[in-house]
């Protein structure tokens, strides 16, 4: 279990990474961060298309197939940005197509997960696995701006791509990958959405990501873009996660669980907005850390045991599709009000408001959210028609 989620996390780590690195890259060779956004905006269109479609092909192909194919081509689109002398449309064009082939890593192993521990365990490992996750966005931004920084762009577009190959050939050496098969889904692309829950998990979830992104923007704003400070407060936020899920990942899920871990998010962005001091700022993101983990958590463990297993992987596809627009959703409306407002307070309100949305609809829909206490958390087995012969 413990070389299942290093190797996972290795292969996850460039999603930490990208991002700044293309964005880094793109301003320093054209000079313009309009330039560099329209590039940013072209790698998360393909990476939310590529979502649900990648995490589908498992089921035909295999996980090592798929997996394996989408890391060698989102490899040579990082190099191409990297090495190649290029315009905007062909930055444009390599950071859609390094979107598009993004490795379904994390649909993978979440649909692996069931098939490793028994049922009372798998709600604390998604737990684990929010919380864990927070280490690539505490270190890979720090990483990730040192090499660019001080060795050079290039040198950092490389540097995300050894780690793709490296995390992704570890990941797929793991023999769990040979010993769970996805079966071939029966039901159309988007189907799996109909089902109440995986269209809440992906609602909550775009709220959630929104929420976060929307608090970046704030502490950039409230700091100098490169400053300690801010890197500081933005460590301490997912310091807070990281506790919350590791306090919190064994409580059991009723139908209140998201609406209560989002109402903790809630409290800590909203004591936001009374001051923008390093101390204030970091202790109001601590609390609200503290129910970003368990919320994930949950919107896991309710996609899981909502849906048939052939079909985890593309409903955790969809549910990472909703949070990559929220990202740059709240990105995009927080950008905006800071700019109308003349300060960060904008970004914060943006968050405080992502986060009220997602407490009114995990209230106003919980009847559709499945109570998990007393219920085994796993997918349903896929069952088929058994041709039985009788005698004439």
């Amino acid at each position: 279990m413990g070389r299942m989620i290093a190797s996972q996390l290795t292969a996850r780590f460039p999603s930490g990474m990208t991002s700044l690195a293309v964005l880094l890259h793109v301003e320093q060779q054209t000079g313009s961060y309009g330039a560099a956004g329209l590039v940013l905006a072209a790698t998360s269109i393909g990476q939310a298309v590529a979502g649900p479609v990648t995490s589908r092909w498992m089921g035909v192909w295999g996980m090592r197939r798929v997996i394996t194919l989408t890391a060698l081509v989102c490899t040579l689109a990082v190099l191409a940005l990297g090495v190649l002398p290029l315009n905007v449309p062909g930055y444009m064009a390599f950071g859609m197509l390094a979107g598009l082939s993004t490795p379904p890593i994390q649909s993978a192993v979440r649909t692996i997960y069931p098939k490793l521990v028994n049922s009372s365990q798998l709600t604390p490992l998604f737990s684990l696995d929010a919380s864990l996750q927070e280490i690539i966005w505490i270190l890979a931004p720090v990483v990730i701006t040192l090499v660019s920084t001080q060795v050079g762009t290039t040198e950092g577009l490389l540097l995300v791509a050894i780690i793709l190959v490296l995390g992704c050939g570890w990941f797929i050496a793991a023999p769990e990958l040979g010993r769970v098969r996805i079966p071939r889904s029966r039901r159309s692309l988007g189907k799996v959405l109909l089902k109440p829950p995986v269209m809440l998990a992906t609602v909550i979830g775009f709220l959630l990501i929104g929420a976060c992104s929307a608090v970046e923007v704030g502490v950039v704003a409230a700091f100098d873009h490169g400053s300690l400070e801010a890197g500081l407060v933005l460590a301490i936020f997912a310091v807070g996660s990281l506790v919350g899920g590791l306090s919190f990942g064994h409580i059991p899920i009723g139908p209140w669980a998201i609406a209560r871990r989002m109402l903790i998010l809630t409290v800590g962005l909203t004591l936001t907005m009374f001051a923008l001091n390093i101390f204030w700022l970091g202790g109001a993101l601590l609390i609200a850390g503290l129910g970003i983990a368990p919320a994930l958590a949950v919107l896991f463990a309710i996609t899981t045991a909502s849906v048939k297993f052939s079909e985890t992987a593309e409903a955790f596809g969809w549910a990472g599709t909703g949070q990559l627009i929220g990202a740059a959703a709240g990105s995009a409306i927080a950008g905006f009000l800071v700019d109308g407002t003349g300060g960060p307070q904008g970004a914060y309100l943006a968050a405080v408001l992502f986060a009220i949305v997602g407490v009114i609809v995990s209230i106003a829909f919980v009847r559709y959210l499945p109570d998990l206490r007393d219920r085994d958390p796993s997918p349903y087995p896929d069952t088929e028609p058994v041709t039985t012969i009788t005698p004439t």
